[in-house]
């Protein structure tokens, strides 16, 4: 009888757990194979890819009982990334090298029938796991070798076979450690093809991207067919800020538990997803039957575009409402609980009516008011009262159009909303928030303080637009991110106004 285990990794979430696959082979009774610790579909597969890629690569075992044992036998194991730690227990089971020889390290990738390496989603986390585990190295497929090797302080080795692994384990062959991708933040002339300054008139709606990328405030658009809404929110990565390392790594490790990194190493541009309105709860929020993370949390750090949001369903929709509160998403189910962070700007963009064109001078609208309404009832009132600007586009005149590119560039932009950010980030050192958008209880108290002016004007605009408690909030917040972008300390009155009329939605209740 032999012994033999190699350490891995199992996905919690995006937290990854260790895992250590035990190789008992005996060679008296009837040969058989079973694998016991809670091993889901793709990872009993792997028999079938292991022993077939064994046998392509040359290397015979000999006729046994053998049994599998993934180690916590209560966790829940999925995927193919057990198939290279598979093989190598399998074979040291043999004495095909010393058992010894892989002490200390984490490893996992994919077997294709030849014994080629194929990568495997979650490797960063996995990383992240053998450097706190104090690993004396991981071994990944050269597909993962990037993003593993942004995990400092961890000596990553990339392999292209099976049989790559099993000569460095035999000392007959070194593999080179996976040199880290040096991490750059983006720049907006390089990182983007769209740019602020293409987007003809529309002052009032480019002053309102401004607004929310500095306080980090969710945005609606209003406004009729080709007005530019869409064209608006796809720019609006243009004008935050880069990414910062923690912030980058936040970002990779999602999309390497999703299998969206491609080979690449960090992240540097902020995420921006914009979602079909045909899509489902699960796939917006995120879940399924093997849990995965879903477009909200792709969106985590950067931007959630959602166009043409009344069409989307009603109860997607309200379930975005806790995750904009609370940054994160949680997903429960009979075995598990699981928690994945949703930190994102929501972007969206609606007609004013079914047929698009209420309010447009030059069409008729084709609506009667029952149809507005109901049109308007799919946003719930919970829903929009989390959407700090609402902003009327209209469409842009004839004389803006054929005028020459505007001088307010991306680059320009952003540069007033990095400043506005420094003074937040001065503000709120030492805090839990680092944005006015995120303003709540005694901090918003705080750092809003009003004069006696300032508190006449909002309870008059309260009175007079019937704003909820959450509506009067939202102003506060706005106005505090006005007043940064003008270097102003105290909120003042134009702040105010300014900021109640970015809540578009609230004015038109009061006509």
């Amino acid at each position: 009888m032999s012994l033999s285990a190699i350490r891995t990794a199992a996905l919690l979430g995006i937290e990854a757990y260790p895992v250590s696959l035990e190789v008992d082979l005996a060679r008296q009774g009837m040969p058989s194979f079973s694998m016991v610790g809670l091993a889901e579909g793709a990872v009993r597969e792997s028999k079938e890819r292991v022993f077939a890629a064994l046998r392509n690569a040359g290397l015979k075992l000999p006729p046994a009982r053998i049994t599998v044992n993934l180690a916590p036998a209560d966790m829940r194991k999925e995927g193919s990334a057990y198939d290279l730690p598979l093989a190598l227990a399998l074979l040291a089971a043999v004495d095909a090298f010393p058992a010894e020889a892989v002490n200390g390290y984490f490893m996992a990738g994919e077997l294709s029938l030849t014994g080629e390496l194929r990568p495997v989603s979650g490797i960063l986390p996995l990383a992240a796991l053998a450097r706190r585990e104090g690993a004396k190295g991981l071994i990944v497929p050269r597909g993962n070798a990037a993003e593993a090797a942004a995990v400092e302080g961890l000596t990553v080795y990339a392999a292209g076979s099976l049989l790559e692994v099993l000569r460095f384990f035999t000392g007959e062959e070194a593999l080179s450690p996976a040199t880290p991708l040096p991490f750059v933040p983006d720049a907006v002339d390089a990182a983007f093809a769209e740019d602020f300054s293409e987007v003809k008139g529309q002052e009032h709606a480019k002053r309102a991207v401004e607004i929310a990328a500095a306080g980090g405030h969710n945005l609606l658009f209003i406004g009729p067919p080709g007005s530019g809404k869409t064209m608006l929110a796809k720019r609006m990565p243009t004008v935050l800020p880069p990414l910062d390392f923690e912030e980058a790594l936040e970002v990779t490790t999602i999309y390497s538990v999703a299998g969206r990194l491609d080979g690449q190493g960090l992240l540097t541009v902020r995420p921006f997803r914009s979602p079909h309105h045909t899509i489902s709860d699960a796939g917006l929020i995120g879940g399924g039957s093997y849990p995965r993370p879903g477009e909200v949390s792709m969106a985590h750090r950067g931007v959630l575009f959602l166009d043409e949001l009344p069409e989307f369903k009603k109860s997607v929709l309200e379930v975005l409402r806790q995750p904009l509160e609370d940054g994160k998403v949680t997903i429960a189910r009979a075995a598990v609980s699981l928690s994945y962070p949703a930190d994102v700007m929501l972007l969206c963009a609606m007609n004013p009516c079914p047929c698009g064109y209420l309010g447009d001078e030059r069409h008729a609208c084709t609506c009667g008011d029952a149809e507005v309404r109901r049109y308007r009832a799919r946003l719930s009132g919970p829903l929009l009262d989390r959407i700090d600007l609402q902003v009327e586009v209209p469409a842009v005149p004839y004389k803006d159009l054929k005028a020459d590119a505007s001088p307010v560039t991306s680059a320009v932009m952003r540069q007033r909303v990095l400043v506005a950010r420094e003074v937040q980030a001065a503000r709120y050192a030492g805090m839990p928030i680092t944005v006015n958008g995120r303003l709540s209880g005694r901090a918003l108290s705080t750092h809003c303080r009003l004069s006696a002016e300032g508190h006449a004007f909002l309870e008059g605009a309260v009175r007079r637009l019937g704003l909820s408690a959450r509506s009067h909030t939202r102003i506060l917040r706005i106005a505090r991110t006005i007043a940064d972008l003008d270097a102003e300390a105290e909120l003042r009155v134009e702040h105010l106004a300014e900021a109640v009329n970015l809540r578009s939605l609230d004015r038109q209740r009061l006509a």
